[in-house]
């Protein structure tokens, strides 16, 4: 079963409202030079933390290669505008002394700039589970949008949306943790099956102080006997070495697909790659991932 042609539409169009080159845009006569100083974030940003050193790294490309992209505002008074897309290129701006920036004013309401700042982060730069869970409460909550209308709006299924909002269920300490990337999504949601919640704080503090993988931490809150690393090498067991390379294509597959992936090489050139799944609906939502449309097996 393909995705509904509704849903494709719907994220083309948000898509090209995300903005065009400057080149694009000076062709098209859309490109405006506008005050930094007269514009403003977006209120609807869901990401509460910029990486400090991703913005620097923004900063250096335009202070060598120029503004290759517009930033896209909309009007909120004479003069004034508040940012829809391109906040990291605005304040990229803003510590270069920039006083104006190129810019393509768009007419958007409000649902659209939250939807847009949502999908922006999430097609260019990863939010963390707990941003993007609390972008789409902001939907559903200030928008009365349903978990599949909010699913179509930024290109995710309902069980994705779903599963992201049950994160805003732990206590704020493990959200944190989240959020700082010292969990992932899949921590998480073993930790939900707990109902205890100061089982829930010593499990999630236990995990992130002790590197537990997914699977670890699913056997201790089943009350096992889970294992890390460290132990098992005090008893001297091998404890697998991952080579720099590896690490990273197992930190980036993890982080696209918010589960516990590992990649197993063997020899130069073979190898495999596992992919740990939680539950039926965890199962469903990485095939949709995997796949690009609903499995319908």
């Amino acid at each position: 079963m393909t995705e509904p042609s509704s849903r494709k539409r719907l994220g083309r169009g948000l898509e090209a409202l995300l903005g065009p080159s400057v080149a694009e845009a000076r062709a098209d006569g859309s490109l405006l030079q506008l005050p930094v100083g007269n514009i403003r974030p977006n209120r609807f940003q869901p990401r509460r933390v910029f990486d400090e050193a991703a913005l620097s790294e923004l900063t250096e490309s335009l202070r060598t290669a120029g503004l290759l992209q517009p930033v896209i505002v909309r009007p909120v008074a004479e003069n004034r505008y508040e940012l829809v897309a391109g906040e990291r290129r605005w304040r990229a701006a803003e510590r270069l002394g920039w006083r104006e920036i190129g810019a393509v004013v768009r007419d958007v309401d409000d649902r659209t700039m939250l939807t847009l700042a949502l999908v922006e982060n999430l097609q260019r730069d990863q939010l963390s589970p707990v941003d993007e869970a609390r972008g789409y409460q902001r939907l559903v909550i200030e928008f009365h949008v349903s978990h599949e209308d909010v699913g179509e709006l930024v290109g995710r299924n309902r069980s994705t949306v779903a599963n992201a909002l049950r994160l805003l269920k732990l206590p704020a300490r493990v959200q944190d943790l989240l959020h700082q990337g010292k969990l992932s999504g899949g921590h998480a949601r073993a930790l939900l099956q707990i109902r205890d919640e100061a089982e829930v704080l010593r499990l999630a503090g236990l995990a992130a102080d002790q590197g537990m993988s997914v699977r670890e931490l699913e056997d201790l809150a089943r009350g096992g006997q889970a294992r890390t690393q460290k132990a098992r090498a005090g008893r001297g067991q091998r404890v697998r070495q991952i080579a720099p390379e590896v690490r990273r294509i197992e930190d980036q597959l993890r982080k696209r697909l918010k589960t516990d992936v590992f990649v197993r090489a063997r020899g130069k050139s073979g190898g495999r790659v596992i992919i740990n799944f939680y539950s039926s609906d965890d199962l469903s939502r990485l095939l949709e991932e995997l796949l690009g449309e609903p499995f319908n097996g």
